[in-house]
C-alpha cells in the first residue's frame, strides 16, 4: 500500500498540534490549575512540558518517520531480529481505541452544550438549574448515544477522503477557526470586572503554594495533555519528509499546544472571579459553572455559543487525529482501501463507545473504583495512568537502548533536515534521567489514585508507617 503524504509543513504542524490540543488543554488544564495554586501550577507545568514532553515527542516522531508506518508496525520495522518491541504496537493500538471510547462521549457533551446555547435553551436558566442540566444530560440515553454517534460518524466521514483532501484540509480550517474564537473570547474576558483578580491568580506564581501535590499534578498534566506513548504523534511523523529536524517541529507543536492551554485559562479565570465561581470547582467547571457564567453575562447566548464551539473544535481536532491513527493501523494490517476501512472502523467505534455513553444512565450502577466512579473513569485510568506512561517509557527505552533501535539511529533520524538538533550531550539525560521521571509519574499516579472511597495506596502506606 503506497504511503500517503501530507501536502505541507503547516498541515503537519496543525495536525500534530491538533492531536495534542483537546479536552486536556481547554477542560482539564483550567480546573486542575484552579485546584493547584494558579500561577504556581502553571510555572511547574511549563517546566515539565520542556523536560518531559518535548523529548518523548521527538522520539515518537522519529520512530514514525524512520519506520514509515503506524504504531502497529513501526516498532517491527525498526527492531532487530527476534526482538519483541512490536508488542507495544498492539498495546498502543488498544490505547487509541480506549481513548476514543470515552473521548467521543466527552466531545458529544460539548456539542450538546453548543447546540443548547445556539437554540437558546440555556437562556435565562438559574445557576441551580444550570448545575442540574449536566446531570440530566448524562441520564438521557438518546442524548448520550446520539451526540456520541454524531462525533464518531462525522470524524470517520471526514477521513473517508484522502489524507490531504480530508484530514489535512479540515484540520487547517478547524485550527484556524479555533484559534480565532479563542482570541476573541480571551479579549472579552479582559473586560470583565474580575479580570484583574483572575489574571493575578492565574499568571502570578505564588511560590509558597508549590508543594508535592502541585508538582505531581503539573507533571501528570504535562504528560497527559500531549497524549504521548500510544503513537498518536508517530503516525504524522510517517506522513512527512526529511527536510526538517524533528526537534524544531516538536518545539513548534509544543508552543502551539501550550498557547491554547494558557489561553483557555485567560478565558475562564476572569469569568470565575467576576461571577464568584470557585476556580477549583473540578471537572464540572466547564459544563456546570461556565454555563452559569454565560447566563449572567450580557449577550451570554452568543458568548456561550462561541465558547462551546471553540471547545468542540478543540475536541474534534484530537478525535480526527486519533481516528486517523486507528485507521492507519487497520489499513496496514488488512490492506483495505480508506473508505472501506472508515466504514468498518466507524461501526466498530460506535459499538465500543456505548459503555461510556451508557455509564451514567443504564450502567450507572457500575462503580469500578469509588462510589462516584463510572465506565469513563475506568477507561480513563487504563489510558492516562497506565498505557500513556508505560508507552512513553517503551519509546524512550527503544530509542536509547542498544537492545532497541539505539540512540545513534534515533539521533540520526531526529537530526535529519534543517533546524534545531538534539545534541549528544543529552544522551545521559535521555537514557537514565528521563526513564526515572516516567517511572515516577506512573508510580505516583497509581499510589495517589482513589481506588475506593477515601482509599489510596499512598494513604495506606502512610498508615503503616
Amino acid at each position: 500500500m503506497e504511503r500517503e503524504r501530507l501536502g505541507s509543513r503547516l498541515g503537519f504542524i496543525l495536525l500534530s498540534a491538533g492531536c495534542a490540543i483537546g479536552c486536556g488543554n481547554v477542560w482539564k488544564f483550567p480546573w486542575l490549575c484552579g485546584q493547584s495554586g494558579g500561577g504556581a501550577f502553571v510555572l511547574i507545568y511549563l517546566i515539565f512540558l520542556v523536560i518531559l514532553g518535548l523529548p518523548v515527542m521527538i522520539m515518537e516522531f522519529s520512530v514514525g518517520r524512520a519506520s514509515q508506518a503506524s504504531v502497529i508496525k513501526s516498532f517491527k520495522n525498526l527492531e532487530k531480529p527476534n526482538q519483541k518491541w512490536h508488542w507495544h504496537g498492539v498495546a498502543a493500538f488498544i490505547g487509541n481505541l480506549l481513548l476514543m471510547m470515552f473521548y467521543s462521549s466527552v466531545a458529544g457533551w460539548i456539542l450538546y452544550y453548543f447546540v443548547s446555547f445556539v437554540k437558546g435553551d440555556m437562556t435565562g436558566i438559574t445557576n441551580e438549574a444550570s448545575s442540574h442540566l449536566f446531570g440530566n444530560m448524562l441520564s438521557n440515553v438518546p442524548v448520550m448515544i446520539g451526540y456520541m454517534a454524531i462525533v464518531v460518524v462525522l470524524g470517520f466521514a471526514i477521513l473517508c477522503f484522502s489524507l490531504q483532501k480530508g484530514l489535512e484540509r479540515i484540520t487547517k480550517y478547524i485550527m484556524v477557526l479555533m484559534l480565532a474564537l479563542m482570541i476573541v473570547l480571551a479579549i472579552r474576558g479582559f473586560w470583565l470586572d474580575g479580570a484583574k483578580e483572575g489574571l493575578t491568580f492565574y499568571l502570578k506564581p505564588d511560590l509558597a503554594k508549590i508543594n508535592g501535590n502541585v508538582i505531581v499534578n503539573a507533571m501528570n498534566q504535562a504528560f497527559f495533555t500531549l497524549s504521548l506513548g500510544i503513537g498518536s504523534m508517530a503516525i504524522f511523523g510517517s506522513y512527512i519528509g526529511k527536510d526538517r529536524t524533528l526537534m524544531g517541529e516538536s518545539i513548534n507543536i509544543l508552543v502551539l499546544d501550550t498557547f491554547v492551554a494558557l489561553m483557555a485559562g485567560l478565558i475562564i479565570f476572569p469569568a470565575c472571579f467576576t461571577f464568584d465561581i470557585e476556580a477549583g470547582a473540578g471537572p464540572s467547571l466547564l459544563f456546570e459553572s461556565m454555563a452559569g457564567v454565560f447566563n449572567n453575562m450580557n449577550g451570554g447566548r452568543i458568548w456561550g455559543s462561541l465558547f462551546f464551539l471553540f471547545m468542540f473544535f478543540a475536541a474534534m481536532s484530537t478525535v480526527l487525529a486519533v481516528f486517523e491513527n486507528i485507521l492507519a493501523c487497520v489499513r496496514e494490517v488488512t490492506g483495505w482501501k480508506r473508505v472501506k476501512a472508515c466504514i468498518i472502523c466507524c461501526g466498530a467505534m460506535l459499538v465500543l463507545s456505548l459503555p461510556c455513553a451508557l455509564g451514567f444512565n443504564i450502567l450507572s450502577g457500575f462503580h469500578p473504583f469509588n462510589s462516584s466512579s463510572s465506565v469513563l473513569d475506568l477507561e480513563d485510568f487504563i489510558v492516562s495512568y497506565c498505557i500513556l506512561p508505560i508507552g512513553s517509557l517503551a519509546y524512550i527505552l527503544f530509542c536509547t537502548s542498544k537492545k532497541g533501535w539505539g540512540f545513534d539511529n534515533f539521533i540520526t533520524e531526529a537530526n535529519t533536515g534543517e533546524g534545531p538538533k538534539v545534541t549528544r550531550w543529552l544522551r545521559p539525560y535521555f537514557t537514565y534521567v528521563l526513564p526515572l521521571i516516567i517511572v515516577f509519574v506512573f508510580v505516583m499516579g497509581i499510589i495517589t489514585y482513589e481506588f475506593a472511597d477515601g482509599f489510596t495506596i499512598l494513604n495506606w502506606i502512610k498508615s503503616l508507617i
